[in-house]
């Protein structure tokens, strides 16, 4: 379904790579990218921080929080868009404005061949690919329904006092190779009039090896589509109409 909105909803678009574990990385890698990379993203910096994880456990879902590598990062002038690279990591980052899937593989695969001609990975050990949507209203109060067709149900007797929420559904495909993670929840508000919504879709591959390297790009336009799908089937008309949708 590939419908194009004036002021869409995307707040930042994200490509994962996680490659098998290999002993030749080193810390000259980053620099020897950003030799290649410099003309693109000529700002760098070092990140560090902790890694925030959903884990599956027998009572559902739990946070796990554990210490991350050093990223390297590189930025666009601009700030709209950046690389990461740590060991056996590269992502890359879309940030405001999108400006389409179309503009954007061109950046992932131009990277990604960088990457493969520096580093020599063994494989594919995980794939990402995850869009992040912040929806604003200027509702004062949260009816779920008017803007979803997903949404946590509530008794009506505690309804009204919610002041905040968030769920998550996690769908398998491809035999449970890859899952799609969607979660939707309430967010901070730049504007205290309005009440903030963020939709976050993460479609993952999870298996080791289980596509060739150079499939990447296959893989990633199911991914698209599949987010794509699953975007439009969340939202109602109502949000369609919060992003002036192009006829």
């Amino acid at each position: 379904m590939n419908r194009k909105y004036k002021a869409p909803p995307i707040q930042e678009v994200l490509v994962e790579f996680k490659f098998i574990p290999d002993s030749k990385w080193d810390m000259t890698i980053p620099g020897l990218i950003y030799e290649k990379v410099k003309k693109d993203f000529p700002e760098r910096q070092e990140q560090t921080g902790i890694g925030i994880q959903f884990q599956k456990t027998e009572k559902g879902f739990a946070h796990k929080v554990s210490p991350a590598p050093p990223r390297i990062q590189f930025y666009r002038k601009d700030k709209t868009a950046l690389l990461q690279v740590a060991p056996n990591i590269l992502i890359i980052n879309q940030l405001k404005p999108y400006p389409s899937w179309k503009k954007f593989k061109p950046m992932i695969d131009k990277i990604f061949k960088v990457y493969k001609q520096v580093v020599f990975p063994k494989g594919l050990e995980k794939i990402r690919l995850r869009y992040i949507n912040k929806i604003d209203t200027h509702k004062e109060e949260l009816k779920l329904e008017e803007y979803f067709n997903l949404y946590p149900e509530m008794p009506e007797n505690i309804a009204p006092n919610c002041s905040g929420f968030i769920a998550r559904i996690e769908i398998p495909y491809k035999d449970n190779r890859d899952h799609l993670s969607i979660t939707i929840g309430s967010s901070t508000p730049e504007d205290p009039k309005e009440i903030s919504m963020v939709l976050d879709l993460d479609y993952l591959l999870d298996k080791t090896d289980a596509i060739p390297l150079n499939d990447y790009k296959k893989w990633l336009e199911q991914a698209h589509s599949v987010i794509e799908d699953t975007f439009e089937s969340c939202i109602t008309e109502r949000t369609r109409n919060l992003f002036m949708e192009e006829k």
